[in-house]
């Protein structure tokens, strides 16, 4: 009973410091936020930190990425590349001069063509949610 509580208290107590880390390696997919997540766990609280990082980390992974239509709507779309000499990431704003162009039927996702990599943003933010592959 005494190691069932212990254990109960080291991952409560691990879950909190684990979220807040998480969070900003688990911005492109789910995969990418359960080794983010598992990574910063492991960090802080060996493996029961690991296993509670992956978790939460992929969670919160799939709550960033955009739905399938709106990838595929991406993929379809045929728009003029803009070249820019800085590298385009997950979580980093693209320049004003960057023209986003609209999904139907979705507000909360733009998308634009840069360095012939589709790219799906935050129109209110101009931050990129995801780079299509």
């Amino acid at each position: 009973m005494r190691k069932t509580l212990l254990i109960s208290t080291v991952v409560a107590g691990l879950a909190a410091p684990v979220i807040v880390p998480t969070v900003a390696f688990a911005q492109a997919s789910t995969a990418t936020g359960a080794i983010g997540g598992a990574a910063v766990g492991a960090v802080v609280g060996g493996p029961v930190g690991a296993v509670v990082g992956g978790v939460v980390g992929a969670g919160v992974g799939a709550a960033a990425e955009p739905p399938q239509e709106v990838r595929t709507y991406v993929m379809k779309e045929r728009r003029p590349s803009v070249r820019l000499q800085q590298e385009v990431v997950v979580g980093e704003p693209l320049p004003s001069n960057v023209v986003l162009y609209d999904i139907p039927d979705n507000t909360q996702y733009g998308y634009t063509v840069v360095n012939d990599r589709r790219v799906i943003v935050d129109p209110r933010t101009r931050k990129v949610v995801y780079i299509v592959e």
